[in-house]
């Protein structure tokens, strides 16, 4: 698949509870409206391989036409993209989840929240 085809798109780690959880409140914030890929997917490695770096896995991931925007810097072009979509629906999101009991701790809360605020990147997709 095309990664053209399937933007706009949220990259999110499918194996953590904070980060399904997160997928699924801006799954509905956005009614449908953006595709969805975990990290550990075959098309989420798939990307990870072609268009984002060796850190990819540190953070989520929002992806438009022309950026790879992640982490902290995702923030703004996500919720952007939300509130200026139109109303065509792209399809019923399903968000894929296999995380374990560990990620739910109070620990991990704090782990996932820095580590949205302190990574940031930006890749131009371009050039690809």
């Amino acid at each position: 698949m095309d990664l053209k085809e399937v933007t706009p798109l949220v990259i999110y780690d499918n194996e953590c509870y904070l980060c399904v959880q997160f997928a699924k409140f801006v799954n509905f914030l956005a009614k449908g409206r953006l595709h969805f890929v975990g990290h550990y997917t075959d098309f989420g490695k798939q990307i990870r391989e072609s268009v984002l770096d060796s850190n990819a896995l540190e953070m989520f991931w929002f992806i438009d036409s022309n950026t790879a925007y992640g982490g902290r810097a995702a923030l703004g072009p996500l919720f952007s993209t939300i509130l200026n979509a139109g109303g065509k629906k792209i399809q019923k999101n399903t968000i894929q989840d296999s995380y374990e009991l560990g990620c739910k701790s109070t620990k991990a809360v704090f782990f996932r929240s820095a580590s949205l605020l302190t990574h940031s990147k930006r890749i131009n997709l371009r050039n690809l």
